[in-house]
C-alpha cells in the first residue's frame, strides 16, 4: 500500500473515530457475505457499526485517542464494532450472534475509553445506561411512596374509626 493512500486511510479513521470511546473487537473469520449482512443488521438495530480495518493503520489512528488500549489489541482479521447509544447492547447482541454463528471470536472491549481492557462476554453482563437509570428510579420512588404512604395511613386510621363511631 502506498503512503499516500496510506495517510488517506489513517485520516479517515481519525475522523471517523473522532469522539468514539468505546468500541468492541470480533473476528468474522469463517463468515460468508450473507451471515455477516445479517450481523451487521442486527447491530445497526442498536445504532451500531461494523467496520473491518487494517490493524497496524488502526493503531497509529487510535494512539492518541481512548481507544488506545483497543489499538494494541488488534492482532489478526479484526472487524471493530462501535455503537451511538450503548455500546452494552451491542455486545449483548454480538454475544447472542456468536452462539448462533461459531465462527464468530470475540476479542476485546473498552467502555468510555478506560485504559483497562475486557472481554465482550463480561461487557455484555453489564447494566445498560436505560438499566441503570431504571434502578436509580425505583430507589427514589420507593422511600418516597412508603413516606405518602406513612403520611397518609394515621388519617385514614381516624376517619375510619370516625365512620365506625358515625354508623353506631
Amino acid at each position: 500500500m502506498s503512503k499516500p493512500l496510506k495517510s488517506m486511510l489513517m485520516s479517515y479513521l481519525k475522523n471517523r473515530y473522532d469522539g468514539v470511546d468505546s468500541a468492541c473487537v470480533v473476528d468474522l473469520t469463517g463468515l460468508n457475505v450473507a451471515d455477516t449482512e445479517k450481523l451487521r443488521e442486527k447491530i445497526r438495530e442498536s445504532n451500531g457499526r461494523v467496520e473491518i480495518v487494517k490493524n497496524s493503520l488502526a493503531r497509529r489512528a487510535f494512539a492518541d485517542t481512548p481507544l488506545k488500549s483497543l489499538g494494541e489489541s488488534l492482532t489478526g482479521p479484526c472487524a471493530l464494532v462501535t455503537a451511538d447509544d450503548s455500546i452494552i447492547d451491542v455486545a449483548k447482541k454480538l454475544v447472542d450472534f456468536a452462539k448462533e454463528f461459531k465462527q464468530v471470536q470475540l476479542k476485546d472491549a473498552v467502555l468510555d475509553g478506560d485504559e483497562v481492557l475486557m472481554s465482550v462476554h463480561d461487557l455484555s453482563k453489564m447494566k445498560s445506561r436505560f438499566e441503570i437509570l431504571g434502578d436509580v428510579a425505583g430507589l427514589i420512588w420507593g422511600p418516597g411512596r412508603r413516606l405518602a404512604s406513612a403520611i397518609g395511613s394515621p388519617q385514614a386510621k381516624v376517619a375510619g374509626c370516625l365512620k365506625a363511631i358515625a354508623d353506631k
